[in-house]
């Protein structure tokens, strides 16, 4: 959870302030779908798309400060779409993203009576279970905050812990989640019917796969069932450590657990005080995540650096130095078999430089719709490993940037036209590998993925030595099939030569004449248009009639220019 920086209680809403509150959401996202509409579609159109060019990166800034300032005000689910946007560094330009990252340390904490109260109504009163609670919140989230505390002697020996934490919801969080997500639901929908955004994501679905996530993070009966299933999966495992539960006292809507607090793992300075190097911490970090997204199919899913501590090992006898302690469970996340599967093989292939076998990996994981045509896409995946497979964050920085300027000109529109998607499951899943890196290259400037993913792909490819046997003999087997069946192909051929019947197609080359032909008859629209309105204002003067028809029939050049571009879409 994040600090704490307002002082500002937020009251239980009523019905007033529900609809108040939805509307305010609504009317936010209708006006910047509009903006986006207008710049982003109706300008390129008819013929003005360098002025959206020009005021992209204002315009992205601009959204991200008013989002911000929403986001902050009305707390809730709010804050957790501002904190999922913020982490979307592989699709969000950086205007919006580093203008969202403050939103990890904006939500003001609640009053510390109306805390005491709900916490009471669970759990009796505080004096018979705790021997102190401190009122000033350790910290504070958008869904509920902490404060630290002691158990009386008799229950601490029951629960076999003194010094815990104890979370409480926000008063009134269950009817302000209910209605972001309604809120949230109808944006959603919006959505749907914009191809750009339909073409690459169901967003309904996505809504409803937060909004189970949300309502899951409100439900401490869940994050305490978490915390133990991931203590479970790392059970035997010197690298992490997590909190004990004091299940006596946990309810839906109060978590007491074990008191972890150490150092923050981005606190350079703390961590070089305990003889720590954060360049050592990094790979072990990688590591673990790797470990919880390819091999256990359970991840923490909100892996942010407020939620991760790194704690010296007391025990002078013990293996390690220190280890990775986890908090907040409320965000977890799991990968599916067949996607783990999926994960895995493109991990191996990332890590092996394998354009063709990264493509293969990423239609398996569902990122490509299955009627995707895939060989430029893996010419393309190959070209890219040529020049900067192997290359960490501070040498990427070193590259010429005419260089990604130029792949990003014989590719840019390759990638743009292909039908990915985003699979409901991958939500969570681009979260946490997106903070993971963002970590990583916090702790070390020089660090390079490569390193961890290599000799973790290398131990996965050992794991599945008999599925790859398996998978050898399959290719065999379909080999033989394509050399059984070549003759005849081959005997097809000569045929369709002979009678010139055989026809190449180039799917590259017919995207670029037809986008060459789209662009011709929307100039030639926008052209007519503006000499048939210029035409129009300048007659009206002396013959309003003729005038207006001008100005009128104007209209039918400047519609034909809207739909030419609309199926370009």
């Amino acid at each position: 959870m994040a600090s704490v920086r307002r002082d500002r209680a937020d009251p239980v809403p009523g019905a007033g302030d529900t609809r108040a509150r939805y509307r305010r959401i609504l009317r936010f996202a209708a006006w910047h779908l509009a903006v986006t509409w207008w710049f982003e579609l109706l300008l390129p159109r008819v013929g003005l798309g360098r002025i959206a060019e020009r005021t992209r990166a204002r315009r992205m800034r601009r959204f991200a400060q008013h989002f911000h300032v929403l986001a902050v005000d009305l707390g809730g689910l709010m804050i957790k779409v501002g904190q999922f946007l913020s982490s979307r560094l592989d699709v969000l330009p950086p205007e919006i993203t580093r203008e969202l990252e403050g939103l990890q340390d904006e939500v003001p904490p609640v009053p510390f009576p109306a805390i005491r109260a709900l916490a009471e109504a669970e759990l009796g009163a505080l004096d018979r279970v705790f021997s102190s609670v401190e009122e000033t919140p350790i910290a504070a989230a958008s869904l509920g905050q902490a404060h630290r505390a002691q158990l009386l002697p008799a229950n601490a020996a029951e629960a076999g812990l003194a010094s815990v934490v104890l979370k409480v919801q926000r008063p009134g969080i269950d009817a302000i989640v209910d209605v972001d997500l309604a809120a949230l639901r109808k944006v959603g929908g919006w959505l749907r019917h914009v191809r750009l955004v339909s073409d690459r994501a169901d967003m309904p679905a996505l809504v409803e796969e937060f909004a189970q996530t949300s309502l899951e993070e409100i439900d401490y009966l869940n994050e305490a069932a978490n915390a133990e299933r991931f203590a479970t999966d790392f059970a035997d495992d010197d690298r992490v450590g997590v909190p004990g539960v004091a299940w006596e006292w946990t309810t839906r809507r109060v978590l007491t657990l074990e008191d972890v607090s150490a150092i923050k793992i981005t606190d350079a300075g703390a961590l070089a005080a305990a003889g720590i190097d954060p360049a050592q911490v990094a790979p072990v970090f990688a590591s673990v995540m790797f470990d919880q997204l390819f091999t256990n199919g359970f991840f923490h899913a909100d892996p942010h650096p407020g939620n991760i501590f790194v704690t010296p090992n007391t025990d002078s006898a013990a293996e390690r130095p220190w280890k990775l302690t986890f908090i907040d469970f409320g965000m977890m996340g799991e990968v599916p078999s067949r996607t783990r599967s999926g994960l895995r093989k493109l991990l191996i292939a990332a890590a092996s430089r394998d354009g063709k076998g990264l493509v293969t990996a990423i239609s398996e994981v569902g990122v490509l719709v299955p009627s995707a045509d895939t060989a430029e896409l893996e010419r393309a995946m190959t070209h890219l490993f040529a020049r900067f497979g192997g290359m960490g964050f501070a040498e990427l920085r070193e590259v010429d940037p005419r260089e990604f300027l130029d792949f990003a000109v014989e590719f840019g529109d390759l990638v743009r036209s292909l039908p990915f998607q985003v699979p409901e499951n991958f939500l969570l899943i681009i979260r946490a590998m997106s903070l993971t890196s963002g970590v990583c290259s916090s702790l070390d400037a020089r660090f390079n993925l490569w390193d961890s993913v290599e000799p973790y792909a290398a131990q996965l490819l050992r794991d599945e030595r008999g599925n790859i046997v398996q998978d050898v003999a399959q290719q065999a087997f379909d080999a033989a099939g394509v050399a059984l069946r070549l003759p005849k192909r081959l005997d097809g051929l000569v045929t369709r030569v002979e009678d010139g019947s055989l026809s190449v197609a180039n799917p590259r080359l017919e995207r670029q004449v037809a986008r060459l032909d789209r662009t011709a008859q929307r100039s030639a629209s926008a052209l007519i248009f503006g000499a048939l309105l210029i035409a129009g204002s300048v007659v009206r003067g002396d013959d309003t009639v003729l005038g207006n028809v001008l100005m009128i029939a104007s209209v039918v050049p400047l519609l034909h220019g809207l739909w030419i571009g609309h199926r370009g879409l």
